[in-house]
């Protein structure tokens, strides 16, 4: 019993210290190493086998509505980057180089990529000559680098795993109507399959990607009232087009720019998972995401009988993901395990369960516990992880409900941001010294003008002068 109780308390309480307890459940619960390349991590089987469900769903999701996957290089030479000329000095901080290869200094440099548009641009430049060959939908999978000051496992690192996706339209609506399609395509990913509701919104001009028109983001709420952008979506016009030249025969013959956009999201959203869900004994996962949904202890394992039995429900039980801990552990350390690991339902049965014909079956986000007919143990499971399912998303629904407010004069707006953390709605003038303002006075930044627009007063909550849009604001990871 002293063991198990010291595996819990390596992971600190929430409420004592939420940025420790959410590097105590990355570690403990086995997603993650500290790597020797300081600001890098080592994403470890639960980690990825998490990343990879995530990816095929969205791949899945992402080829219904046309797109295909590409591979790009990772090295981009620093004539192609200096192409766009807003593109490169948002990112101009953040590049790492590579000035020599082998034994030899390199004739250009090349960085690692920390984005790919001026590399799709550069390929699509060649690829496109008449409207026959548009559009374009393209996406790749692949890890990007960005030399981070400040780290953090899966919210910032060096090097990430993420899609990009690029696409090029011959019109502007065209490409609007991609960038809300993949923008929707997130929300809806991230609210039906990692139980996450996010606000839908679009950047201000302050907060948008260097060398976009416009950026959309999805934005979620943290379980510390801290937002987190948890993907975006870019229109970029035609400025990239006009920079690279990439031009095509329209239905008269005439030359025009392509319209382009670009949308990704990352291993952030595991992150976002974990301080969405999780809680003092470790990971919750959603059942859509966790890569084990049913784990079966099997108590007295040793005794005639009962692993027989654990193995004969775990193949009953095959249309879900699945696993039998015969492990040599003691059943009060298995529960712990598999607690902190996240898995969603835990099947526990021994000699007594097998003689009654029933088995305990407890759900990992409620810790409710329920005695089970054997014979109906498939339906009830598969019951019980939609249920799950349903109501971690209507939990997370109303804590973001809950941690929201509204603010119409500039005290009450400081005194919410500083006392009350979550989203903070109020009325903008639309004019970046007033978000500068903001970001100086509370550290809060605009998270995004929503959709769903709502006039709660006729002036800027920070300057006074008529307002023109209502904005979410919050501090941010």
């Amino acid at each position: 019993m002293a063991e198990e109780k010291k595996m819990v308390e390596q992971i600190t309480d929430m409420e004592v210290d939420f940025a420790q307890w959410y590097t105590d459940v990355c570690v403990r619960a086995g997603l993650i190493a500290y790597s020797s390349v300081k600001g890098c991590m080592i994403i470890k089987p639960l980690g990825y086998a998490i990343w990879e469900n995530i990816q095929a769903e969205l791949d899945r999701r992402f080829k219904a509505t046309g797109v295909e996957n590409v591979y790009m290089p990772m090295f981009i030479p620093e004539s192609l980057l200096q192409r766009e000329k807003d593109h490169v000095e948002g990112f101009a901080p953040e590049v790492a180089w590579v000035t020599r290869g082998g034994l030899e200094d390199l004739q250009e440099k090349l960085c690692v990529r920390p984005t790919s548009e001026t590399l799709f641009c550069d390929f699509y430049k060649d690829e496109i000559q008449s409207h026959r060959d548009l559009p374009k939908v393209y996406n790749q999978w692949c890890s990007v680098v960005r030399w981070e000051k400040t780290t953090r496992p899966f919210l910032r690192s060096r090097e990430f795993l993420w899609q990009e996706g690029h696409t090029a339209h011959a019109t502007e609506e065209e490409a609007e109507e991609r960038t809300i399609l993949m923008l929707n395509t997130y929300a809806s990913f991230l609210e039906e399959f990692l139980a996450i509701p996010v606000i839908k919104g679009q950047k201000t001009d302050k907060e948008k990607f260097a060398g976009a028109k416009a950026t959309y983001t999805v934005e979620a709420l943290m379980h510390d009232g801290k937002a987190l952008q948890s993907g975006t979506s870019h229109n970029f016009g035609d400025g990239f087009a006009r920079a690279f030249g990439i031009q095509y025969s329209d239905k008269d013959n005439k030359l025009q720019y392509v319209h382009q956009t670009s949308w990704g999201v990352t291993t952030r959203m595991i992150g976002a998972m974990i301080m969405v869900h999780g809680d003092n004994r470790g990971l919750v996962i959603p059942p859509a995401a966790a890569p084990t949904q049913v784990i079966i202890v099997p108590i007295q394992q040793r005794k005639e009988g009962v692993l027989a039995k654990a193995q004969e429900l775990a193949a009953a039980l095959s249309g879900f993901r699945v696993k039998v801990d015969d492990s040599d552990k003691s059943p009060g350390w298995k529960f712990n395990e598999c607690e902190m690991r996240g898995v969603p339902l835990r099947v526990e049965i021994g000699p007594r369960d097998i003689e009654a014909g029933t088995c305990v079956l407890v759900r990992r986000d409620t810790g409710e516990k329920k005695t089970v007919e054997l014979s109906a143990l498939v339906q009830t499971v598969g019951e019980e992880l939609a249920a799950m399912q349903r109501e971690m998303l209507e939990r997370a629904r109303k804590h973001l409900a809950a941690h929201t407010y509204e603010a119409t004069d500039y005290e009450t707006f400081k005194k919410t941001i500083e006392e009350k953390p979550g989203f903070v709605k109020a009325m903008w003038c639309g004019d970046q010294a007033c978000e500068d303002r903001i970001k100086a006075d509370v550290a809060a930044t605009s998270r995004c003008m929503p959709f769903e627009q709502e006039h709660i007063a006729d002036t800027c909550v920070c300057c006074g002068k008529p307002a023109k849009k209502l904005v979410y604001w919050g501090r941010a990871y």
